[in-house]
């Protein structure tokens, strides 16, 4: 089973064969992690630019880590240190960029469809780390890796994604995601924050948290995304949390083996509680493990390596 696109630039027309095909793959490579010696040379010689105009931890350090454990160089640019901030267009800049003989540029911006638009101007593969709330399709991978991981199947699977579905390119990437694959999808929140299009998407909508999660295989709960809001979605964060945060109360109403994620990074005491967040039914950081392993099979597959250059 291969992955059959050039680049990754969101789940949405993605196939139920490429997604398992990176899943497959991500699978091999997180064996490769967890050896003593973690590197493998099936990027050597090969150069991996992450180019990064919003601020992040996780998605930028895994990236990082994914390209160096396989032998690239890895090159980080900020985007407050190119020369964007001196006017220069983002496709003069990654043209540039290919201009030096990268490999593979993965870039994350805060404008919906900045991937897309680099991709239509390169000749080598893209990866979307996430634009504006739009898409984070390597976020919805790790995710889906991390529910295979402790359910083995992902088919029928009853998922609740809890908080900012509106302005949460992780829900949205999640979404196009397990509807392909067949899972049931139902999301929780405000009617402020939950798009008008959720049902047509063939999602199950919410205002109720322990309405929303009775019986649910695997919540994900989101930040409220601040910074992407330019009015109150609420009255306050108090009552968002008393309404829509997750504790161990309001878990009950779920299945008592439910998956507890999270995208990161979590706001403890408003969208989830510490006793939750440090519990025996959380796998937050299980995803982050995972998120190398992912970032790795991508990186691996769009190059169009073969077996004989992973060991």
């Amino acid at each position: 089973m291969q992955y059959s696109q050039k680049h990754l630039l969101g789940i949405k027309g993605l196939s139920k064969e490429d997604i398992l095909a990176v899943l497959n793959a991500a699978d091999t490579f997180k064996v490769y992690t967890q050896r003593d010696i973690k590197k493998v040379p099936t990027l050597r010689g090969r150069t991996i630019i992450n180019m990064f105009f919003e601020p992040s931890t996780r998605t930028r350090t895994s990236f990082e880590i994914a390209g160096k454990r396989m032998s690239a160089d890895v090159i980080n640019i900020a985007g407050s240190s190119s020369s964007v901030v001196k006017g220069e267009t983002l496709v003069d800049t990654v043209k540039n960029l290919e201009a030096m003989n990268c490999d593979i540029l993965i870039i994350r911006h805060g404008e919906a469809g900045a991937a897309e638009l680099a991709a239509r101007h390169l000749s080598n593969p893209v990866i979307n780390a996430g634009d504006g709330y739009h898409e984070h399709p390597t976020q919805a991978l790790l995710d889906l890796m991390t529910i295979r991981e402790h359910k083995q199947e992902l088919e029928g699977q009853k998922v609740t994604i809890v908080g900012d579905i509106a302005h949460s390119r992780v829900a949205r990437s999640n979404i196009y995601a397990m509807k392909t694959l067949g899972m049931d999808v139902s999301v929780v929140g405000p009617p402020t924050m939950i798009p008008a299009d959720m049902e047509k998407m063939g999602v199950k909508v919410f205002h109720n948290l322990e309405k929303g999660i009775k019986d649910a295989d695997v919540i994900m709960m989101l930040r409220i995304q601040m910074e992407r809001q330019n009015k109150t979605f609420f009255p306050t964060l108090r009552e968002y949390s008393n309404l829509f945060g997750l504790n161990l109360q309001k878990l009950k109403k779920a299945k008592k083996d439910v998956l507890i994620l999270h995208p990161g990074p979590v706001n403890r005491g408003i969208e989830i509680s510490t006793d939750v967040i440090d519990g025996p039914h959380s796998v937050i950081l299980n995803q982050v493990t995972n998120g190398v392993a992912i970032r790795m099979a991508l990186m691996y597959l769009l190059l169009g390596l073969s077996d004989e250059t992973v060991n």
